[in-house]
């Protein structure tokens, strides 16, 4: 009984050595610790020139995609494309087409899940798994995360900062996904920011959301042509943080 009674006791100490390293590695995957800053998203880039950032977060709607292409090069325009991983994977001709014709492909993750739901760990993998497949595609690494949803909770922020990722969100919301976005809405919503926000935003080096939609490709035409005639040009992000005459290339947070 009393050689029973100490194997028992070294199991429970062999078994409670387990759960706190085990806890351990939880914790590391869930908890950012509060004296530990976490890094705001890229939201607009500080800038006195007349540019702004297209992006376009595709998880579906490739159908839309050429006839947004196609808008895009007769406004003279760049953007960026944030792709999921899966859906870079279903549509691996369409990804080349879109990095060939001048365009940024940058990562939105894999499966378009909610980041602030997952732990740092899952939400690297997404990341991680992204970017391999687009790097297989097209031949270039991405360096930029769109959280899907837009959340910017700490364990996707996390995730991207230790994959050595900035983090975008965006300055201006076409809302385009909303049923109710009608084209002349969304147009509005960038062209006349002031119908949505209430004030009068700084649109140099605004971050522009929009997405694969019939309304969008409807809307876009008249979004570029308008702010062409006020004197602006739109580039890809890496154009828009790193050019020349920007001057200041630090982000202007909201």
């Amino acid at each position: 009984m009393i050689i029973n009674l100490k194997i028992s006791r070294r199991l429970l100490s062999f078994g409670g050595i387990f759960f706190l390293l085990l806890a351990g590695i939880v914790a590391d995957q869930w908890i950012v610790t509060s004296d530990v800053p976490v890094s705001r998203p890229i939201e607009q880039i500080k800038t006195k020139q007349l540019v702004m950032g297209l992006t376009i977060n595709v998880d579906w709607g490739e159908e839309f995609v050429p006839a947004i292409l196609d808008a895009l090069d007769q406004g003279k325009a760049h953007a960026t494309f944030f792709v999921t991983g899966r859906w870079a994977k279903k549509n691996p001709e369409l990804l080349k087409i879109i990095s060939n014709r001048g365009h940024q492909i940058e990562n939105h993750g894999y499966s378009h899940p909610h980041p602030d739901k997952l732990s740092i760990g899952a939400n690297e993998e997404e990341i991680k798994k992204t970017e391999s497949i687009i790097e297989g595609i097209i031949g270039k690494k991405t360096h930029l995360y769109a959280p899907p949803y837009g959340e910017k909770g700490a364990s996707g922020v996390r995730a991207a900062e230790a994959l050595r990722y900035e983090t975008v969100l965006w300055t201006l919301d076409t809302v385009d996904w909303r049923a109710d976005s009608t084209p002349e809405i969304i147009a509005k919503r960038i062209v006349n920011p002031a119908i949505q926000y209430g004030i009068k935003p700084n649109k140099s080096g605004a971050i522009v959301l929009m997405h694969p939609k019939a309304n969008t490709v409807k809307a876009l035409p008249v979004i570029l042509d308008q702010l062409t005639r006020d004197g602006f040009s739109f580039q890809t992000l890496d154009e828009l943080i790193t050019s020349e005459h920007i001057g200041d290339t630090t982000s202007q947070k909201n």
